[in-house]
């Protein structure tokens, strides 16, 4: 087994703190109108929704990689998806593969790039990423998965020898 941390980029680092702020403070400034009585008892949902966005974000966190002998496994935080090595065609760093992409379904940068994407090169993708500079390109025969560990060319490289 082998693993490999998942760098954050710096655009990455932002979003997330950019979250986060304004995440807390619609929960605060809801919860203080929700203390004076200025928000009527329907609103004060209103506090927990952001709070319950944030949370959700964050357990899709993408903390690390690791590379066993059936599986590449991406580390949430707290639990881990698999992604089987069984039918993977190949894996290969392929810088800038993420450029000019669309989200059609998750995160888009707080706390990690997940979910579903799209660009003419890949077509439909899914993705686990903390830093899209760092880019690997798993293909199987019916669906594409981007990576980004620390070091993708001996991730590559593992992943081979493994």
């Amino acid at each position: 087994m082998k693993h490999y941390e998942a760098p954050w980029s710096t655009s990455l680092i932002i979003t997330s703190v950019f979250t986060t702020v304004i995440c807390l403070g619609v929960s605060a400034g809801a919860a203080w109108e929700a203390a004076t009585g200025h928000q009527p008892g329907s609103l004060r949902w209103v506090v927990l929704l952001p709070l319950i966005i944030l949370f959700g974000c964050a357990l899709f966190t993408v903390r690390g990689y690791e590379i066993t002998s059936d599986a590449i496994l991406v580390q949430r935080l707290l639990w881990s998806t698999a992604l089987p090595r069984a039918g993977l065609e190949s894996a290969r760093v392929e810088p800038e593969i993420m450029r000019g992409s669309l989200r059609t379904f998750g995160s888009g940068g707080a706390f990690s790039f997940t979910g579903f994407y799209y660009n003419k090169r890949l077509g439909s993708y899914r993705a686990y990423v903390t830093d899209p500079r760092r880019p690997v390109v798993l293909r199987y025969a019916s669906r594409r998965v981007v990576l980004s560990p620390a070091a993708p060319e001996d991730f590559v490289h593992d992943l081979a020898l493994l």
